[in-house]
């Protein structure tokens, strides 16, 4: 999505609803402000939830993998 903002009292810059729909972005939400030649990059910062449900996943782990992780640690609280 493209549109065109005005830059508003106070130096605010309003972000239009199909941007924020589309981000899946909510009041409160935080970002990451920088510039880059002449332009401005915004970029939300995501929480710990959104990125395990929509984050680009980078590992994998099978179910036998956790199974064995699991009785590994318990192995390990237990002896102490």
């Amino acid at each position: 999505m493209k549109t065109e903002v005005r830059l508003g009292k106070k130096c605010t810059i309003r972000i239009p609803k199909g941007i924020v729909e589309e981000l899946e972005l909510k009041e409160g939400s935080k970002f990451i402000l920088r510039v880059k030649g002449d332009q401005i990059v915004l970029k939300p910062i995501r929480d710990p939830v959104w990125l395990a449900l929509h984050g680009e996943k980078f590992a994998t782990i099978t179910h036998e993998d956790v199974e064995r992780i699991s009785t590994e640690e318990q192995s390990r609280v237990e002896r102490k």
